[in-house]
């Protein structure tokens, strides 16, 4: 189920929004002010942020610059266009103005939806807590960056595009040759020796299983 953060101040418009996100099978987190919803973000990452711009605290533009990797639509009261088009330049994924249609709205939160699914099965890989991002070429656990060298990063990369495969060495050894040829067979059980305790100092627990005689996978 998708997750959308309502960030509004005015509490019979933040009712309106609930009851019709809930209507459309959507998960619903409110936020009040700015600040709450810089505190909630990261305890309760959610998949869309609908944004007022008017909020108590920190206002709406500050809320939208402290965003990363979440699609926020941007919906208030001013309909100026060079404020449009200076929050949509600024990292808005949308910009509906009040009053609105809720047909309308909702059309344009499947739309980011649908964006977000293309993104992320060509972007972004995941398994468990673990998130690469092959456009970054960046991994995280648990939303906490971890700094992998590049053929431990070629080799993770493998894993996750395969969750359900046990990979034999020989098969790592040629896929990730063209990105780390220095990797030898020698070598392949250090990195991957390496790799497992990076993941597990920052999540906690094993993410990488050895399978006896054949190869290694992601644990699912």
């Amino acid at each position: 189920m998708k997750t959308i953060l309502v960030v509004e101040d005015d509490v019979y418009i933040g009712d309106m929004l609930e009851e019709a996100l809930r209507k459309e099978g959507y998960d619903v987190s409110r936020a009040y002010s700015g600040s709450e919803a810089l505190l909630r973000l990261p305890g309760g990452r959610p998949d869309l942020v609908l944004l007022d711009l008017m909020l108590p605290g920190l206002n709406g533009e500050e809320v939208l610059q402290a965003v990363r990797d979440i699609p926020v639509i941007v919906v208030s009261a001013r309909a100026e266009m060079e404020d449009k088009v200076s929050l949509l330049m600024g990292g808005a994924a949308d910009y509906v103005t009040k009053p609105f249609d809720m047909p309308e709205l909702l059309a344009r939160i499947a739309v980011q939806f649908r964006k977000t699914t293309v993104i992320d099965k060509n972007i972004l890989l995941k398994a468990d807590d673990i998130v690469m991002n092959t456009e970054a070429h960046s991994v995280a656990v648990k939303d906490e960056a971890v700094k992998l060298t590049r053929t431990e990063y070629a080799i993770l990369r493998l894993l996750l595009q395969n969750p359900e495969q046990v990979i034999a060495k020989s098969v790592i050894l040629d896929r990730i040759s063209e990105d780390t040829p220095d990797c030898m067979e020698s070598s392949l059980k250090v990195h991957i020796s390496n790799l497992r305790r990076k993941l597990r100092e920052a999540g906690g627990k094993d993410y990488i299983e050895s399978v006896w005689g054949i190869g290694f996978k992601i644990k699912t």
